[in-house]
């Protein structure tokens, strides 16, 4: 196996699983809030914007591994 094909294999493998984790994150973040919702309809706004606050940390996890797979691809030797 060459460096290209393993850095290729490498930034599948840190984009594939860097992803997996947020999104699952996402997930139970979505139904947790709509269960919270659902329980208190008057307090929607405040888990709302709290929801979308824990999704762009959760998906700022997600661009990181991005990042880093293509750190991987391109400027590793």
């Amino acid at each position: 196996m060459d460096t290209a094909s393993a850095q290729l294999i490498a930034m599948a493998i840190a984009a594939g699983f860097g992803v997996f984790g947020p999104a699952i994150g996402i997930g139970l973040i979505g139904g947790k809030a709509m269960e919270a919702i659902g329980r208190n309809p008057e307090a929607s706004g405040k888990i709302v914007s709290n929801m979308i606050l824990a999704i762009v940390f959760a998906e700022a996890l997600g661009i990181l591994a991005l990042v880093v797979s293509f750190i991987i691809r391109f400027v590793a030797i």
